[in-house]
Parts: C-alpha cells; sequence; structure tokens
C-alpha cells in the first residue's frame, strides 16, 4: 500500500499548490500547457496569486520521504473575481492537484476529507469546485457528496452541503 500523509498547508506551500494548479489544468493525457502559461493566466493564478490569506485553508499530502504528492485547498473569492466554480459570497472554492504517480492510490480522497472537515470547522455551509467534462475526478467528487449545481461550457460546478 502507497504511503503517504497529510498535513495542514502553510505559507511555504504556495510554489507546491502552483505545480498543483497546474496539474489541475493539464489532467488531459498529451494535452499539457507549460507552467508558465497556466500560471500567468488570471483564471488559474487567482487561486495561489497571494497565498496563504486569513481565509484561505488547505491541505498537503507528503509521501513517506517528506515530498510533497497533492494538494486540496479554498480561497473565497470576490463576486468581482469569481473561480471557475463560484457560486457566492461566502462559499469557498477548492482546487486539488495530485501528482499522476499517485492518482487513484486515495491521495486525493484524503485531501478532499480533510478539506471538507476544516470547511466545517470554519462554518462554512458549502464548498464548491469546477470540473471539466470527462474529467475522471468527477466520481471522486460524486462519491465524496458533491452534486452538479451548474453546467456551463465544457465544465460543471458541484457543490457539497457541509451541514
Amino acid at each position: 500500500m502507497a504511503s503517504f500523509r497529510v498535513r495542514p498547508a502553510v505559507q511555504a506551500d504556495g510554489a507546491f499548490l502552483a505545480d498543483m494548479v497546474v496539474e489541475a489544468a493539464n489532467w488531459r493525457p498529451g494535452a499539457a500547457r507549460p507552467r508558465h502559461e497556466v500560471l500567468s493566466a488570471p483564471e488559474h493564478s487567482r487561486y495561489v496569486s497571494g497565498w496563504k490569506r486569513p481565509s484561505d485553508a488547505g491541505f498537503v499530502a507528503v509521501d513517506a520521504s517528506g515530498e510533497p504528492i497533492g494538494a486540496a485547498w479554498y480561497r473565497l473569492l470576490p463576486r468581482s473575481d469569481p473561480g471557475f466554480g463560484y457560486v457566492g459570497t461566502g462559499v469557498p472554492e477548492l482546487i486539488i492537484g495530485v501528482r499522476p504517480i499517485w492518482r487513484a492510490h486515495g491521495v486525493g480522497r484524503t485531501l478532499l476529507q480533510a478539506l471538507a472537515q476544516q470547511a466545517r470547522a470554519d462554518g462554512c455551509a458549502r464548498l464548491s469546485l469546477s470540473v471539466e467534462r470527462g474529467n475522471f475526478a468527477v466520481s471522486l467528487y460524486r462519491s465524496e457528496g458533491f452534486a452538479v449545481t451548474q453546467s456551463g461550457i465544457g465544465r460543471d460546478t458541484m457543490v457539497k452541503r457541509l451541514r
């Protein structure tokens, strides 16, 4: 069994979270966009720019040697600069990324569960995310209680009720 543990994300994790934004954006095999291209686009950079703000929360999964292998975090984005999965003021949007070699080993599920627990403890009633259609992660999100609430062009917004 693959060995990993999860720890809270700290300010120093910003560069790794940026790596995970790139992983999330490049989920399709063979369609990878360069890191600088993904992170220079405002629709992606908003998820990591200025990490860690007071309302940000997240977790990083690390392997047995302490190397980061995945992360999940959330941000409260304003109506004036919404993310892909924006559903309303006060509803944090989550972002998740896992290194390809670690996918399907329970890393994403463990990170999602930790983040949902944190959001609940922080008083959030819901958690949202956006996922492109065809992404294999949809089944994980559904199994963790997320449901499609809005359909857009090529992507869906999913929400999990926390209370």
